[in-house]
């Protein structure tokens, strides 16, 4: 089984330029776009646990995200997987030069995250988003997982602003941020605060640096960004999910099911992998509950969480598992709980303490009364025991019989001990 890890960002150069939002008629990528594409990987059929896990089939019902366009800033999307087609936008590629659209992918990633979104059925595979109905915006920010070192790409922090207030001009209600890093860029943090102005709730990687001095993770960390760390099939936190302050909420992200580039499936760890289940549940929110502002969404996906081994608002697991059908389907209420009178206990009755008095002091003396009769019965046997015998030898003492001298032991020859014999049978040396 063949698992891919998420991109972790820090720093490079890139440029940008205008693309397409229509829906394409092909998302092939540009000759000369990819350095070493990936190829198709076989399908996964069976029906994967992430999906089994937040019953999305029953959350369907209610909503299934139509209508809503969420912008996946990442290596691309491929729309040309038969799970995302009609379902992608043209998008825009913010990491190469030229008039290019996002919507094709070199490495898989950004086509995995997409798809746990919003891919729709396909014969014969179990897989599916979380919200099928919404449509993806591609904005492409990078080329590749991993440099021709094996280290994590930079990125530039102005083409992830870019590509940020690129979403929010082109009407995402959701901007899926599959990125994580320790530096806070005013760029970022800028361009974040403008989507919000826009109404757009960013969702973003916890990340996947846990180590012993847990540190904020960006842009995870930054205000009204909903952080999502990874749990496993056990409902454990995945080992490196980060923790802090800056975990919202956790979703599945170990040995995920998503689509590859180019066709096929494959299978993904990481909290890259996890924050789409977020990004699809919250799109399906913004359909079934359209007069919420993104900030009551992201409210709304925390306080409807099902509970983690972390408890309630915890570093590892924040508020708890996004569970989709009751971020759909929960009423909630904007009032305080009801606040419960004391329990008065009431006056005892004198008869019944009376009554209980007396069967307490009947019963001790009854307990008393058994152990001196019990005492008679042992002294009695003892002296029945021994009045005859002291009767027999007139009362004289009897005497014990001398035990039999210990035998000398005949040892051999110390030569012929193999092992040096153990200590207390060793005789002092002359």
């Amino acid at each position: 089984m063949r698992r891919r890890t998420a991109i972790s960002v820090t720093i490079a150069i890139a440029a940008a330029v205008p693309s397409l939002f229509s829906m394409p008629a092909s998302a092939a990528p540009p000759a000369g776009a990819c350095r070493d594409p990936e190829p198709a990987r076989p399908v996964i059929a069976d029906l994967p646990w992430a999906q089994q896990l937040l019953d999305l089939r029953s959350t369907w019902r209610h909503s299934t995200g139509a209508g809503v366009v969420v912008a996946v800033l990442d290596s691309g999307v491929d729309a040309d997987h038969r799970q995302l087609r009609g379902r992608v936008l043209a998008g825009r590629d913010f990491f190469l030069v030229g008039d290019l659209r996002g919507n094709f992918d070199c490495v898989s990633h950004g086509t995995a995250v997409g798809s746990i979104i919003a891919a729709g059925p396909a014969d014969g595979v179990g897989f599916r988003g979380v919200a099928p109905g919404a449509r993806i915006l591609p904005v492409r920010i990078t080329d590749r997982e991993l440099n021709d070192q094996g280290e994590p790409s930079p990125i530039d922090p102005a083409v992830v602003a870019r590509g940020i207030r690129y979403a929010a001009d082109r009407g995402a209600k959701v901007i899926n941020l599959s990125l994580s890093g320790y530096g806070d860029f005013p760029a970022i943090r800028n361009a974040i605060r403008y989507a919000q102005s826009k109404d757009a709730l960013l969702v973003a990687a916890a990340g996947n640096r846990q180590d012993s001095a847990p540190a904020a993770s960006y842009p995870a960390a930054y205000p009204g960004v909903l952080g999502v760390g990874a749990i496993d099939i056990a409902g454990a936190r995945s080992s490196g999910s980060q923790v802090g302050d800056h975990v919202d909420l956790v979703a599945p992200g170990t040995a995920v099911v998503g689509a590859a580039r180019a066709g096929g499936h494959d299978y993904y760890d990481g909290t890259s992998f996890a924050a789409p289940f977020v990004a699809g549940t919250a799109a399906l929110v913004r359909t079934a509950w359209p007069e919420l502002t993104a900030a009551q969404v992201a409210e709304r996906l925390m306080a409807t969480a099902s509970p983690a081994r972390g408890g309630r608002n915890s570093r590892e697991y924040g508020a708890g598992v996004v569970d989709p059908y009751r971020a759909v389907t929960e009423r909630l209420s904007e009032r305080d709980p009801l606040v419960l009178p004391e329990v008065a206990l009431p006056a005892p009755d004198p008869a019944v303490v009376r009554t209980a008095a007396w069967w307490a002091r009947t019963g001790a003396s009854a307990k008393f009364g058994a152990g001196v009769v019990a005492l008679s019965l042992v002294l009695a046997g003892v002296l029945a025991w021994a009045l005859p015998r002291g009767r027999r030898r007139r009362w004289r003492p009897g005497r014990a019989e001398r035990l039999p001298a210990a035998p000398s032991r005949d040892e051999p020859p110390e030569e012929i001990f193999l092992f040096p014999p153990p200590p207390v049978e060793e005789r002092p040396r002359r």
